[in-house]
């Protein structure tokens, strides 16, 4: 999955958990869209794979 189609799931996701959820402001998405990246971030450190290997790795779960 690449990077233009990863922002585009997230982005259906984030409208879902909107609908679902009303509450929650675009500031909440982001600050869970940073702590995705924080994750990938540190299993890139650990495992020393690249982003799209571990994201493929996470959706395969």
């Amino acid at each position: 999955m690449d990077k233009l189609q990863l922002k585009g799931a997230w982005n259906e996701t984030k409208g879902k958990i909107k609908q679902a959820y009303g509450d929650l402001t675009d500031d909440d998405l982001v600050r869970e869209e940073g702590k995705d990246d924080e994750l990938l971030g540190k299993l890139q450190k650990k495992t020393g794979k690249g982003r799209d290997e571990l994201v493929k790795w996470i959706n395969s779960l």
